[in-house]
């Protein structure tokens, strides 16, 4: 099967196939806009056979609108964020972005590693969340089209810098956005590194499986019998606890909201770590979404140990995304799947450190059917 390249006036568009059908899966490219200083951002369009769609832009390496059927074949978009990139640059909570070095919260920010402290930036005070205000959502990656047999990929590589948000050694990090023909977008992850450092990536998309609507009425399920309780500024204290008698239990499909109220707190709902049932490093399903109206159903699967699942508790109506949608408390769910939070301080969690010659390498699915 021999790769094309089309230039056309809107952009480039790499077809899976040379056939020239509509049929055949297909990465395009354009412009989506361009930061202060002249750097240009890049956008990523993956469609598969069926006509699902993916963009991806180079800013964050981030997924901006993922389009699906409903069950009655209508495409809708299932993800939250911006219709420009303003709204990317501005102050958001990591819409779609590729987060890290190190995903989630680290106590105070501070952790050490080989006798040494290291200090990072406290943007969520007292602790430092998803490694600080300029992490890798806030840079610009490199990204190339990947030749795919059953569907379209697009490849996006950025090198972190030695010391850059506080980290030791300098990091080469690469993630692979892969859109199936049966509709699974796959995220595939390695990292290299020339200095022990921690590394803890993960896609920070917002889902909707019914468009403009909250989430409180979609039905989730949660293949975690434990999860990793938090203190009053969402640390874990260390322990890993049943789900079993509390409104944590999703082991079997609940809607979001049928027990979010007793969630206390401020704001409240969902903001927690679980722990999956399989082996962590081994691909298995990590939770399911069913939304009733649109017959939408989602399913994650991943290698990671954890997935930490948040209800949008923050999003508070003023923000203004895709399409004019004001997203309100709930307007979207987030299931990250990682390694737990702040495990670079709680030796007793699964391990975040990567140590050359050793490659990070992790894998995440979003499986979309209908019933």
């Amino acid at each position: 099967m021999v790769a094309i390249l089309i230039c056309m006036a809107s952009g480039a568009v790499w077809a899976a196939n040379p056939t020239g059908s509509n049929s055949e899966a297909a990465v395009e490219t354009s412009e989506f806009g361009t930061l202060d200083g002249g750097i240009a951002v890049d956008l990523y369009t993956l469609k598969n056979a069926k006509g699902s769609t993916a963009k991806i832009i180079t800013y964050g390496a981030t997924l901006t609108e993922l389009w699906v059927p409903d069950r009655s074949g209508k495409l809708g978009d299932v993800v939250l964020g911006f219709d420009n990139l303003q709204g990317y640059v501005g102050k958001h909570p990591w819409f779609g972005a590729t987060v890290g070095r190190v995903a989630n919260r680290i106590a105070k920010g501070k952790f050490t590693l080989d006798g040494k402290e290291y200090s990072l930036e406290i943007n969520d005070p007292p602790n430092s969340l998803h490694s600080g205000s300029k992490d890798l959502s806030r840079v610009v990656w490199k990204a190339e089209p990947v030749h795919e047999r059953n569907g379209a990929a697009v490849r996006f590589t950025y090198v972190s810098p030695d010391g850059d948000e506080g980290f030791p050694g300098s990091l080469s990090a690469t993630v692979l956005y892969r859109l199936t023909n049966s509709d699974e977008l796959q995220l595939e992850y390695t990292a290299k590194t020339d200095k022990a450092t921690p590394v803890n990536l993960t896609n920070h998309s917002y889902f909707n499986l019914d468009g403009d609507k909250n989430v409180l009425a979609q039905v989730l399920q949660l293949n975690a019998e434990k999860y990793t309780p938090v203190d009053a500024t969402l640390i874990p204290t260390g322990e890993i606890t049943p789900v079993k008698g509390t409104p944590l239990d999703f082991t079997h499909p609940v809607a979001i909201g049928t027990r979010i109220a007793d969630m206390k707190g401020d704001p409240g709902g969902y903001d927690h770590n679980f722990v999956l049932s399989a082996e962590a490093g081994k691909l298995k399903m990590a939770a399911r979404v069913f939304d009733a109206a649109s017959g939408r159903q989602m399913e994650v699967w991943t290698t990671e140990p954890g997935v930490q699942f948040y209800s949008g508790n923050f999003l508070d109506g003023t923000l203004t995304g895709k399409r004019g949608i004001v997203y309100g408390k709930h307007s979207g769910f987030c299931l990250e799947t990682q390694h737990f939070p702040n495990a670079v301080n709680q030796p007793t969690f699964p391990s975040v450190i990567l140590r050359s010659p050793s490659v990070y390498s992790t894998q995440t699915i979003y499986k979309f059917s209908t019933r």
